[in-house]
Order: C-alpha cells, then sequence, then structure tokens
C-alpha cells in the first residue's frame, strides 16, 4: 500500500533504532521523515540530526550505518525529509550533499516552510551537485518564506509520490 509502516518517535535513537530492524531482513526502498526541520537539519523535538551524525564517532552513526545497509541497493532508495527548510541555503545542500554521499541513495528535501503545500521540493542523487539556489525558500531579507500553490516544485502533503520530473 501506500504506506508500509510508521513509527511516532521520541528522539533520534528511537526513530533510527527502528528503521534499522522494523521487518528485519527486508530491503528498504523509501524512508519518509514528517517533521521538523531548519537549514541542514531534522529534528525531533529539541533533537537535531544533521550531517555530523554521518561521522563514525557520532553516537547514531551505529544505527544509520545498520539503515544504510537496508535501503536497496543502486540508487533506487529514497530518503525524503518532509521537513521545513531541511535543504535551503547553501548549509541544506551541504547536508543533501552529505546525506546522499553517505546513503547511496536519492534524498529529497524542501527549501520552504511547508504545511499544506510543500514548495520547494528537490531531489539529488549520490555524487550530483543541487540545481537549486540557495536562496530558494528566502524571502528578500533573509527569513525562511512560506509554501504556496503556485511556487516551483509545489506538491500537496497528501501526494505520496514525488513527481517524475524532480
Amino acid at each position: 500500500g501506500r504506506l508500509d509502516a510508521g513509527h511516532p518517535s521520541v528522539s533520534w535513537a528511537d526513530a533510527l533504532d527502528w528503521l534499522g530492524t522494523v521487518r528485519a531482513g527486508a530491503p528498504i526502498a523509501e524512508i519518509q521523515f514528517w517533521g521538523h526541520g531548519r537549514w541542514g537539519e531534522v529534528r525531533i523535538g529539541g533533537e537535531v540530526l544533521d550531517s555530523s551524525a554521518l561521522d563514525a564517532s557520532h553516537p547514531l552513526f551505529p544505527l544509520l550505518h545498520r539503515i544504510r545497509a537496508r535501503l536497496v541497493p543502486g540508487q533506487d532508495a529514497l530518503w525524503w525529509f518532509r521537513t521545513c527548510d531541511t535543504f535551503g541555503t547553501a548549509k541544506g545542500q551541504d547536508f543533501a550533499r552529505a546525506w546522499t554521499r553517505f546513503f547511496g541513495c536519492r534524498a529529497a528535501g524542501h527549501t520552504h516552510r511547508i504545511g499544506v503545500w510543500q514548495s520547494g521540493l528537490h531531489t539529488l542523487l549520490p555524487g550530483a551537485e543541487p540545481a537549486w539556489s540557495t536562496s530558494e525558500g528566502l524571502t528578500p531579507s533573509g527569513t525562511p518564506a512560506p509554501s504556496r500553490a503556485g511556487l516551483p516544485n509545489t506538491v500537496s502533503f497528501l501526494q505520496g509520490r514525488i513527481p517524475g520530473d524532480l
């Protein structure tokens, strides 16, 4: 079906441990994280997950490594951050590069504040460079811009798949 499994988490350790063990032995084709974000990071409560977790010395690294081993081979896997701003600014682009290279999969994220409308959706493949501007999703004063219908790369929160041209 459209949703194979879901898990409400109160910490990154809980979320990543669940991802690494649910339906043990079955490959993972897609992960969607619905939560909070900021440029180059995603959050559960006040706990931040950013590219520093991809370093072997980070406490979450073993959990991320276990998930990486379960992803379908090649670039067919997808990790979609359905969070505000995660791929916005240079910090968000750096996060997207690091994430795709570590996991060897395509990643998707947004450059705007999201809600019903989720604007600024972009995907990145491992080894590719972001094609979107570092100022996308920002107001002229440099604050985060809200999503709305009609903005580039906007999907509804009800849309479960990334459009083919992204």
